[in-house]
């Protein structure tokens, strides 16, 4: 898990990952700044490109950002995890509670709860779902958005 953690904080590494795996996080601009067993929080900038005609960041960019943040915990977690374990979002829920027009950093702390459901579905081979909450703050610390973001978690059967 050091190793995943270490890779997504270099800037470089997250770069290429992203141009590989997350082309339009890369277009955007999206960081992951932190990322603990707990807790990862990903910043969308307010920028050119991911600004909307209202002058505030566009909602499709800020709802990239609060999934990157649970996401990033749920890669980390199934990508060390001994079995394969596939994942998916099956449900999003958004409260925008002021506009964006600063960097937004997006904090998921999620990463227990992630972990436990991860587990329990290698040990049982069945489904199990989280509902992750992303807020996002702005670079005053005030809330912009509040995401929460439903993940389904299964483990695959051995052999497949």
């Amino acid at each position: 898990m050091a190793a995943f953690q270490r890779n997504l904080l270099n800037p470089v590494k997250l770069r290429l990952f992203a141009l590989q795996r997350l082309p339009m996080a890369a277009l955007a601009g999206l960081r992951v700044t932190e990322l603990t067993n707990e807790a990862a929080t990903v910043t969308v900038p307010f920028t050119y490109l991911t600004k909307n005609p209202f002058r505030s960041i566009y909602f499709a960019c800020l709802s990239m950002a609060a999934e990157m943040a649970s996401g990033t915990l749920a890669l980390m977690y199934t990508s060390t995890s001994e079995q394969a374990v596939s994942m998916l979002v099956v449900g999003m829920q958004a409260e925008f509670t002021k506009k964006a027009v600063t960097r937004i950093a997006f904090t998921c702390p999620d990463g227990a709860a992630i972990a436990q459901a991860v587990a329990e579905s290698c040990a049982t081979g069945e489904g199990r779902t989280v509902v992750c909450t992303s807020t996002g703050r702005d670079t005053s610390g005030e809330v912009v958005a509040v995401f929460r973001i439903t993940w389904s978690f299964r483990a695959k059967k051995k052999g497949v």
